[in-house]
């Protein structure tokens, strides 16, 4: 996912699911670092935060406490010094009024997590094939 090296924000409360990411990333060999926070306001924080490094992507999910994927999406995509980063949502959500709101506030992608490692893996390498071939404005 290089984007000179910029490091993906993982937005996700679940700690398996955050283990299941981080070897998958490894698995297929992205070098960039991780950033992991457990919830929407944690990572809004971290956004806003002058000192902390934007990242490349964010990778969210949706159910979360404090604040969920959705209300995420709706403060990054109305700041305009967040908007532009891409957000792939990455969530067991089969909800379709889930994928219409995501998409609705912009979302880049919306995957469903596969409960199989191995379909994880592949999930993670297309996000990755796409937006290391994506040209960024």
């Amino acid at each position: 996912m290089k984007v000179t090296n910029k490091p993906i924000l993982l937005v996700e409360d679940d700690q398996v699911d955050t283990m299941t990411v981080i070897r998958a990333l490894k698995e297929i060999h992205v070098t960039n670092r991780l950033v992991h926070l457990e919830n929407g306001e944690e990572a809004v924080s971290y956004l806003r935060d002058p000192e902390s490094e934007k990242p490349c992507i964010i990778l969210l999910d949706l159910n979360m406490p404090i604040m969920n994927g959705i209300e995420f999406l709706q403060v990054v995509k109305r700041d305009d010094h967040l908007k532009r980063i891409p957000v792939v949502v990455l969530t067991t959500s089969e909800e379709q009024q889930d994928k219409v709101n995501s998409f609705n506030m912009g979302v880049a992608g919306y995957m469903t997590k596969p409960v199989d490692y191995r379909q994880f893996v592949e999930v993670m390498r297309s996000i990755d094939a796409y937006w290391t071939i994506s040209e960024m404005p």
